[in-house]
């Protein structure tokens, strides 16, 4: 289904890079993995509705925002940005009437996964698709929306020979065969510079919650008494880039979770609000879509390189390819 769909989303793009000398490619990558999201999680083919198929993908876009807008930093004036974007909750009517196509499209869509959400987990029916949405919105097209370009500035504009490798090993292990979930994870190489990207440049660079119960925090060198009811945050950023877990913690290292050492850092890898190696639950408040994250973003790096010898470009735009040979 990926070959389908980023096939049927990129042919435009791939037209116009022939014309141009570079192309932007956010509004179709997001379309495509919009797309393949709503089939793979959800069960429903945006095909179905020609609204959602052309706009579904910026309706998350926009109902994201609204979420994400009280948490992040947009650079202006202090302390107008606190008193007017970080005091209050935006209300939903300004993106209830996208929302509500939304909720409409997986209701008459992805009606067998709603149904398996209420017979399998004991939810109502308004509460599976709200689950559904919360999960193809936020855990994963939104987490998407930020590694991706990440993702692909890292690798096209890499001067160290790093294509040729990923190449190398695209063509090995999986040749010219239909790309899987389990034949990306045969990919070494490619996994872990999805895992780098993500420690440098974590899609939700806060998290929040409040202590269950009173306990102590430790660090190195330090214990804290945290009492029940107090909110804690972390930063991510900062954490990822611990210089007695990672070496050369600022750097970009390609290859740094390859191997018997590299494996025990994904235990370290907290991108998801939790380790690489767990597994969420509604008790952990992991991302949901972490796996499929982690999966999809080595899928599209392994067909990149199944189509193509090189790639340039940056965060917002391929400058040039050159076709695999």
């Amino acid at each position: 289904k990926w070959y389908q769909v980023w096939t049927h989303c990129s042919t435009p793009s791939r037209r116009k890079l022939s014309e141009k000398n570079s192309i932007s490619y956010m509004v179709p990558l997001q379309k495509c993995v919009f797309n393949f999201l709503s089939k793979s999680i959800v069960g429903a083919d945006p095909k179905a509705d020609a609204e959602i198929a052309e706009n579904g993908f910026s309706m998350l876009d926009k109902w994201l925002a609204l979420q994400i807008l009280p948490t992040v930093s947009i650079n202006i004036l202090q302390p107008l940005e606190e008193i007017f974007l970080h005091s209050f909750a935006y209300p939903f009517a300004l993106v209830s009437g996208d929302y509500n196509k939304l909720h409409n499209f997986v209701e008459k869509e992805g009606k067998e996964v709603v149904q398996r959400g209420q017979d399998e987990f004991g939810l109502t029916k308004e509460e599976a698709i709200h689950n559904l949405l919360f999960i193809l919105g936020f855990n994963a097209f939104g987490g998407f929306s930020i590694l991706l370009p990440k993702l692909i500035n890292a690798i096209a504009s890499d001067t160290t020979g790093l294509q040729a490798k990923l190449r190398s090993e695209v063509k090995e292990k999986c040749g010219t065969s239909a790309l899987t979930f389990e034949s990306v994870k045969s990919l070494e190489l490619v996994q872990s510079v999805v895992y780098e990207t993500l420690r440098l440049n974590p899609p939700v660079p806060l998290q929040f919650a409040r202590a269950r119960k009173d306990f102590q925090l430790s660090s190195y060198d330090s214990v804290y008494d945290i009492k029940k009811g107090e909110l804690l945050c972390g930063y991510q950023p900062l954490v990822m880039r611990d210089s007695k877990v990672f070496d050369d913690a600022e750097s970009f290292k390609a290859e740094r979770f390859m191997g018997e050492k590299g494996s025990e850092l994904l235990s370290y890898l907290y991108w998801s609000n939790g380790p690489q190696t767990g597994t969420p639950n509604d008790m952990n408040k992991q991302c949901a879509g972490k796996d499929y994250v982690t999966l999809v973003a080595c899928l599209i790096v392994a067909y990149v390189f199944q189509r193509y010898e090189s790639i340039t470009g940056n965060s917002s735009s391929i400058t040039a390819v050159e076709k695999a040979k």
